[in-house]
């Protein structure tokens, strides 16, 4: 009885974290998402493919960086400021790591945009946009304490107000289009307004800038957290690799008609995965505490599995909506010059079939200290992705053969992980099994009545046959006493 109790009281505060930090994310990265992409909406509208791609190279470059200046440590660092004894010293510490670490991929930003790139306008939108890598780490800090202390509110306000500046932008290329060098320069002023409110209004008590800039941290120490925890650098970065090594590849192999389509399906992929990002954001800290202490395996694996349920039905949901919807909604939001572009977004968005349970796995893997084993699988994912894309692109000039790399390397990853969670008994081989072949009927079953039903009606019908299955599963089959 008392057990029962204790779980109960247990899981109750576990989805009271979940929803409260998740409700914020979800509610402020809707509102973001939908700004953000009216500023992204614009400029292609407003600007030739030209110099739309050019932009668009500059940001993939930025981002590329982006991907190793953080070295991944932001989950090593919540997982060890919520056991740390002196949490001021670890900010400190986590901050200058920070700090260096940003202005040292700034200068290899620009080192690779002279090298990769010829054309003299994306060489200074580099110059520009790269000074981002540096205010990102700093806000990445900010971020990660506020994950860790259950604070993400402060976070979302700050992101939503920056997001609003940058629609405002937008607004003005209504009145007068300047060149689009200017417009990244008006950006770089509002990310630094943007990094301004985090520091003074963003951060919780543990950060003081004065304080971390006069702290003395041993640079040995430093070196060794790196060292120690290089494999986070390697998870942390995989993820954007994947997405930006393919319109490196693409902007080299392709036409910038192609850097463009491939972009604004990026896009739409971007705001798919928000949901199940923040969700993980919240999602991670729990798991960590659950199977960190290893005490109670029964609300462990409900915890678990009721998130694999929920993850698995976002991404089906996704996808389906895409698939009925994109042909209308990507000429009406970009302009009838990418009408096509349609046809690469629903192939982009099979990988959201299984992207979301393979995020959920992979911070389980780290939430049980398996970020080694986490590592390996990514560089195996990332291997794939990479000789799939460029093998293929040797061969056939498509676009379509970046988006099907990027869907083989993520079912190989997701498998892997599924092999290392059944060998540590955590999920069983019938948990895996069901997945792969209910999505897989799911999908064929979708594509099927879609050549006979319109989108619409398709859309909705499915969706109201899931939830009556759901619900009679759930009220059927499980016991009432749970």
């Amino acid at each position: 009885m008392l057990k029962n109790k204790l779980k109960a009281i247990y899981s109750e505060k576990i989805q009271s974290q979940l929803f409260t930090n998740s409700f914020w994310g979800i509610l402020s990265n809707i509102f973001q998402n939908i700004l953000f992409s009216v500023f992204f909406i614009v400029i292609a509208r407003k600007y030739s493919t030209s110099d739309f791609a050019n932009y668009i190279l500059a940001n993939t470059l930025y981002g590329f960086m982006l991907a190793f200046s953080s070295l991944g440590l932001g989950q090593w660092f919540i997982r060890e400021l919520m056991v740390s004894n002196d949490k001021q010293y670890l900010v400190n510490k986590f901050f200058k790591i920070q700090i260096a670490s940003g202005l040292f991929f700034y200068l290899i930003n620009i080192a690779l945009a002279y090298s990769l790139y010829s054309n003299q306008l994306v060489r200074n939108l580099s110059l520009l946009i790269g000074i981002n890598v540096i205010f990102d780490n700093i806000i990445y800090v900010i971020k990660y304490i506020n994950i860790a202390e259950f604070e993400q509110k402060k976070t979302f306000l700050i992101l939503t107000i920056e997001a609003l500046l940058k629609f405002i932008a937008a607004c003005l290329l209504f009145i007068s289009t300047v060149p689009i060098i200017y417009l990244a320069a008006i950006l770089i002023l509002l990310r630094f307004i943007t990094l301004n409110l985090f520091i003074k209004i963003g951060s919780s008590n543990l950060l003081n800038l004065r304080k971390v800039l006069m702290a003395k941290v041993n640079l040995n120490e430093i070196k060794s957290v790196i060292a120690t925890n290089w494999m986070f650098i390697v998870i942390g970065s995989s993820s954007v690799i994947y997405w930006r090594v393919g319109n490196i590849l693409v902007s080299k192999l392709l036409s910038l008609k192609d850097v463009s389509n491939y972009e604004i399906s990026f896009k739409f992929f971007s705001i798919a995965e928000i949901l199940p990002i923040i969700i993980s954001t919240s999602v991670f800290p729990i798991l960590v505490r659950i199977y960190g202490s290893n005490k109670e395996t029964i609300i462990s694996h409900k915890f678990y599995k009721d998130s694999f349920l929920g993850y698995a039905l976002y991404g089906l949901l996704a996808y389906t909506f895409i698939y009925s919807f994109s042909d209308s909604i990507v000429p009406f939001l970009f302009g009838e010059k990418y009408t096509n572009t349609s046809i690469y977004c629903k192939e982009m968005f099979l990988t959201i079939l299984v992207f979301p349970t393979a995020l959920l796995q992979a911070n389980l893997l780290i939430s049980l200290k398996l970020e080694k084993t986490d590592m390996w699988l990514n560089l195996i994912s990332l291997t794939f992705n990479f000789f799939f894309c460029l093998i293929g692109l040797y061969f056939f000039k498509s676009l379509s053969i970046v988006n099907y790399s990027i869907l083989i390397s993520f079912i190989v990853f997701h498998i892997c992980q599924d092999f290392v969670l059944i060998h540590r008994k955590i999920i069983s081989l019938s948990h895996a099994f069901k997945f792969y072949f209910i999505s897989i009927l799911l999908v064929l079953a979708y594509h099927y009545f879609s050549l006979f039903m319109l989108p619409v009606i398709l859309f909705i019908s499915f969706w109201l046959c899931i939830i009556m299955i759901y619900i009679f599963y759930t009220f059927k089959f499980r016991p009432i006493n749970g």
